[in-house]
């Protein structure tokens, strides 16, 4: 009988041999709950702050669950490995160019132009507390991660699909926090800034963008699979932060503007 490492290993295995149709299928999955939730989700309002704490809560959840099995057994690290060793035969080397383009999507140039810009979009128009929001969400979730990074201290993958060489530490992805972060920031400020019917658009373009942009750190064997995991569960966490306290505030100014009887 098969032990819970030789059944994290032969799902792994089986994992790695379907990764593009795992992607397009996770892709689908995700973007069909975001349709739904913004069909059927309550409007931000007094459930906002409680919805946003426990997106917080599951996000952590999900990073200690992931760190903590890292550190106590090699269960997980070796079906890392497997999936990675599974995977490589079943890219072609066309999926893997597009891969390598997506990845750059977040790239530490890539964001910190879209912060930038973003800041001062947000100023020309004066929106000074979402301008202030955008740059804490981007450049606090870098710092994040550059901590968690030298707290974990584990080294990359061999990287063997040869159209990347990248450097540095590898938990938790910071190219999938990352993109969590920007994609979905700018999707909470479009909320608040456009007409309805860009709402949906506007957040599937996000999800779509954020999820492969993780799925690219694999498919290109610069990751493995739990470091993306758990850069998603990072970056959420801090989206949902960020996003919880621009409401905070913005209520809270709204009350300080309100007229007195």
């Amino acid at each position: 009988m098969m032990g819970d490492a030789d059944h994290w290993t032969a799902l792994a295995l089986w994992a790695g041999q379907h990764g593009l149709a795992l992607y397009v299928g996770s892709l689908a999955l995700l973007l069909l709950g975001t349709g739904l939730a913004h069909r059927w989700a309550v409007p931000a309002g007094r459930h906002g702050v409680a919805t946003g704490l426990a997106v917080m809560a599951l996000s952590a959840s999900v990073f200690s669950a992931v760190a903590w099995q890292l550190r106590a057994s090699g269960s997980l690290a070796a079906a890392d490995a497997r999936f990675l060793q599974a995977l490589g035969p079943g890219v072609s080397p066309a999926a893997r160019r597009l891969f390598a383009g997506l990845t750059h999507a977040a790239d530490t140039a890539t964001l910190t132009g879209l912060c930038v810009a973003g800041a001062l979009a947000l100023l020309a128009h004066g929106q000074r507390l979402l301008a202030a929001a955008w740059v804490l969400a981007i450049a606090g979730n870098g710092l994040l991660n550059t901590s968690l990074k030298q707290s974990f201290g584990r080294l990359r993958p061999v990287q063997l699909a040869g159209y990347l060489a990248e450097p540095g530490l590898s938990f938790p992805s910071g190219h999938s926090s990352g993109a969590v972060v920007a994609y979905g920031m700018a999707a909470g400020l479009a909320l608040r800034l456009l007409p309805p019917r860009w709402h949906l658009p506007v957040l599937l373009l996000a999800v779509t963008l954020a999820f492969s942009v993780g799925a690219s750190r694999v498919m290109l064997q610069v990751h493995f699979a739990s470091d993306v995991l758990a850069g998603f569960a990072s970056g959420s966490a801090w989206l949902a932060l960020c996003l919880t306290g621009l409401a905070v505030v913005h209520r809270a100014g709204l009350a300080g503007q309100a007229p007195r009887p």
